[in-house]
């Protein structure tokens, strides 16, 4: 636990909050699945906030790309692991044997679950700025990654981060001379319209279609 606690940056004055912010559910009634509930909603409103004072040009479906890929389960793992939070996790026999202490849920969960009992044991601020710590320099760099990465790319992560399926791709038409062909590619992942892509090739077409996909979810949010 102190090991632990000078990698979080953070001592506890009740410990048994830490206790109970790494302990899963298998191994009883007090476990950390109430704190993840609560530690989920500070991470997000801490991510919004920075993202929204640091990326003064994005609009706000950007801002929504860029705090799911900050708060996405891959991400709490990773950071996870820099903390060598699998070493001290509570598992009961079962997940220890099938190896829990790797997995990407149960280490993303204990993330959030550690950020609750901060803020139960300290105050926001100092879970804010834990937050801010844990996160590091991925609080200052998504815009630009983002942005970079293709809309195909983009679609997909996002997609992941709300736990829908993967969006599908048919060329619906092949126009042109053999040397001059313009492709037609429709998007499809059931949460609004089809969209509508072309390009002098499938990918190019494609990656229209997801940039379509992409805007259309945007102006679909409340």
């Amino acid at each position: 636990m102190k090991r632990l606690q000078a990698r979080l940056g953070y001592n506890f004055r009740d410990i048994e909050l830490l206790q109970q912010a790494i302990s899963h559910r298998s191994v009883g009634a007090r476990n950390n699945e109430r704190l993840e509930f609560l530690g989920d909603s500070i991470l997000g409103f801490e991510v919004a906030d920075n993202l929204y004072h640091r990326v003064g040009d994005a609009d706000e479906g950007q801002l929504s790309r860029m705090r799911a890929h900050l708060v996405r389960r891959e991400t709490l793992a990773e950071v996870a692991r820099s903390l060598d939070l699998g070493d001290v996790l509570n598992l009961g026999a079962g997940e220890l044997r099938s190896g829990g202490q790797s997995r990407d849920s149960i280490l993303a969960d204990a993330v959030e679950a550690i950020i609750a009992a901060v803020y139960l044991d300290g105050g926001l601020d100092q879970a804010r700025a834990l937050v801010r710590r844990l996160l590091g320099s991925r609080l200052t760099t998504p815009a630009a990654e983002i942005r970079l990465k293709d809309p195909k790319t983009r679609l997909q992560e996002y997609l992941q981060s709300i736990g829908h399926a993967l969006p599908q791709y048919e060329v619906v038409e092949i126009s042109g001379e053999q040397h001059r062909q313009r492709f037609r590619v429709a998007c499809s992942t059931g949460i609004v319209a089809d969209s509508d892509g072309e390009g002098s090739s499938r990918r190019k077409a494609e990656q229209a279609a997801a940039q379509a996909m992409l805007d259309a979810l945007d102006g679909a949010r409340p």
